[in-house]
Formats: C-alpha cells, sequence, structure tokens
C-alpha cells in the first residue's frame, strides 16, 4: 500500500532528525508537541508551494525523492507564528533557503488551503482565518510546515522531501515524556469544522459496498447523534477523478449509503436524522495526480446540520 500511516500516541518536546548522514536537517520542536501522525511514501513528486493562490492555482515546484508527512499537536496559548518562528530559524541556521513565508489571507485563505497537500483531519485541522505556511528548499530537498489553531489546540504538520537513498529518518524522544495523548475525538473535528472525514472505513475491492467490520468512527458518529439531538448529519461520498464526473457521482452516493445503512443496522443510529449525497469528484483534498492523492480524495465525509 503506497500510503503508510503510523499514529504515535506519546508526547515529547522532541529533536526530529529528518534525514541523516551529511546534510541532516535537525528540527527541535516546541515543548509540550505531541506526535499525531506519520506518513511515508518511499518514492514520489511533492508540488512544493512556492507562492500565493491566484485564480485557483498554487504556483508549486516539483521534487522527488522520500516523502514524509508528519503531524503534531499542542495545547496552549502560543500563537502559530510563535510555533512556526523558532522552527523558520532552525531552517535558515541549516542553510535552506526560504522560498515561501506568509499567514492566511496573504498566502490565498481558503483558495491556498484547499490548493496544496494538507493530511486529513482529525491528524490535522486548519482554520482558514488562523494559519501560517512556510517553504523551504536545500538542493534537492525541500520542507514545508503548517501551522493553524482550531479551538483551544494548535496543529502543525511538516512535509519533508529527501533523496530516496537518504536513511530512513527517525524521531528522537525527549528524556521525560509527558503523558499520553488521546487522538482528537471526532465529536470534537465536527463540533470545530463542522465536517469530518471517516477515516477508517473500508469498501470492497471494486465495489460500493461497506466490507464486514467494527469501525470506530461509526460508532462515534451514532454516539454523538444520539446525545445530540439538535444536530442531523449529511453523509458525502467522495471519488478520485478517474472516470467521468456523472458515473463518480453516483459511486460516491452509493458509498455513503452503505455507510448510512451500516450507522442504521450495525449502531442503531436514526435514519430519520441521516441523509446522503455524492460530491464525485468535485471536492479534492490533495492532488489526483498522484496515487497518495487519489486514495485520500476516496473518502466518506460527515457533515454537521442543524435540526
Amino acid at each position: 500500500m503506497p500510503l503508510t500511516r503510523l499514529i504515535a500516541l506519546a508526547g515529547f518536546a522532541a529533536a526530529v532528525l529528518l534525514a541523516a548522514g551529511a546534510g541532516a536537517v535537525e528540527m527541535t520542536l516546541p515543548p509540550g508537541a505531541a506526535a499525531v501522525s506519520e506518513r511515508a511514501t518511499a518514492l514520489g513528486v511533492y508540488q512544493l508551494p512556492v507562492g500565493p493562490e491566484a485564480s485557483d492555482e498554487v504556483p508549486s515546484q516539483r521534487f522527488e525523492g522520500r516523502i514524509l508527512r508528519r503531524t503534531w499537536r499542542l495545547e496552549g496559548g502560543s500563537t502559530v507564528l510563535e510555533i512556526l518562528a523558532p522552527m523558520r530559524e532552525q531552517l535558515l541556521a541549516q542553510g535552506y533557503e526560504v522560498v515561501f513565508d506568509c499567514a492566511a489571507r496573504d498566502c490565498g485563505g481558503f483558495g491556498f488551503r484547499f490548493g496544496i497537500e494538507v493530511v486529513p483531519a482529525p491528524d490535522m485541522m486548519v482554520d482558514t482565518s488562523r494559519y501560517h505556511f512556510l517553504s523551504a528548499a536545500k538542493g534537492d530537498q525541500a520542507v514545508s510546515i503548517l501551522v493553524s489553531r482550531a479551538g483551544g489546540t494548535a496543529y502543525v504538520q511538516m512535509i519533508t522531501v529527501q533523496p530516496p537513498d537518504a536513511a530512513t529518518p527517525e524521531v528522537k524522544p525527549a528524556a521525560e515524556a509527558p503523558a499520553p495523548v488521546r487522538p482528537v475525538e471526532l465529536a470534537k473535528v465536527l463540533e470545530v469544522r463542522g465536517h469530518a472525514v471517516l477515516p477508517d472505513l473500508v469498501f470492497e475491492s471494486g465495489s460500493t459496498r461497506l466490507r464486514e467490520g467494527q469501525y470506530d468512527s461509526l460508532k462515534q458518529l451514532a454516539g454523538f447523534l444520539a446525545a445530540n439531538p439538535q444536530y442531523r448529519l449529511l453523509l458525502v461520498g467522495h471519488t478520485d477523478m478517474v472516470g467521468s464526473q456523472q458515473q463518480n457521482a453516483g459511486i460516491s452516493e452509493r458509498r455513503a449509503q452503505s455507510v448510512r445503512e451500516r450507522m442504521i443496522e450495525a449502531y442503531k443510529a436514526d435514519g430519520g436524522r441521516i441523509d446522503v449525497a455524492g460530491a464525485g469528484y468535485l471536492a479534492p483534498i490533495a492532488s489526483n495526480l498522484i496515487p497518495e492523492g487519489r486514495e485520500a480524495n476516496r473518502r466518506v465525509e460527515a457533515v454537521l446540520l442543524a435540526q
């Protein structure tokens, strides 16, 4: 599988070694940063954003190599710039050249946020009015950092591209790690953002039918509905761009319907408060030009509605 996901539950104030050997990049994260996720691609293409969004496009520079996507979460009142500025200084001190550095509106706001690669929620959450982005490069290596706040929590995403023959990056934990941090609850994502990707769904190969098994996301959704009678849910299916929009709209709606049926049958959800829709390929969250992006775009999201 081209996209691997490792969920780390231990918090740390850590020195993150982004590459080993000559030219290694060492990044020290703020105290209290808790690792949330890690996704690695052995050999892929990353389009490093190099300018603000304009006319629905984000200018980028192509980098090819081993791609590592990491996210962290920080509690506390630090602003996004207070978190990002020390990381920027570390990159400059190690010979990186900052290519682009912007804050929400200067980046292009909503358009920029949805024009770049962002790890899906709940691992990374972005408030389109409160984020800061930086991209930097050194030779054939690239780094992008995205910091945002959602509610009382700050989120950090770092994407690095290294030569494919570079040593495997490693994480060095602090001597004394804080207490483990629980993953962000689906209910919190819904209340903060109004929608959430259901990350654990698995469909039968070549089918719109949800595979048998237990799904924690659906259990949480059913519980959320039962505890909050003032809300309804819209389940929206999404696809990649393979095939026509008409075909994909039908496929995505049938997958959303399969999820609705499972919520009712297995988790006793109130079907009268759950609607479905199919968006096809109209709302991508990643690039459809690479396998990892197409995989991320094939998803079902829950959208929170008022009764």
